[in-house]
């Protein structure tokens, strides 16, 4: 990660799911594929090797068609409570690339590091994540 500090960027939601259930949707690949980007933007291609040490590669494509590439390596896995995995940018092939590669600023930084919690409440599954190293 890069050694400026930066604040870390942290989203909690509540799903009406059971936990292991929103685990898989973080560590399943056709379960990203349906959800992974957002609105009007798709991902039709997710590689998942889930251990501590493994990598992903996720495509998130674009409206206009431009496919953005990431990946990671997992470092902690504990089923269903919490996944670390770090964050850089890719090519097609999986490959960390800089920011610059998709038009990002110099200041952003080659690796970020996601954490995401999961925590059972009522039935229903409270999701935190926190994507340290993003710049301001």
């Amino acid at each position: 990660m890069s050694e400026q500090t930066h604040s870390p960027l942290v989203i909690t939601r509540t799903f009406d799911a059971p936990r292991e259930r929103v685990f898989k949707a973080w560590t399943e690949p056709e379960s990203i594929k349906c959800w992974w980007g957002g609105e009007n933007v798709t991902a039709p291609e997710a590689r998942i090797d889930l251990r501590p040490g493994g990598r992903y590669v996720f495509d998130m494509r674009l409206p206009e068609g431009q496919d953005v590439w990431s990946t990671g390596t997992f470092r902690e896995i504990v089923a269903p409570e919490r996944l670390v995995m770090t964050d850089s940018f890719a090519d097609e092939k999986g490959n960390v690339v800089p920011g610059s590669y998709y038009g990002m600023g110099d200041d952003w930084p080659t690796e970020l590091l996601v954490t995401l919690t999961l925590e059972e409440q009522d039935g229903k599954t409270r999701l935190t994540l926190r994507h340290d190293g993003l710049p301001d």
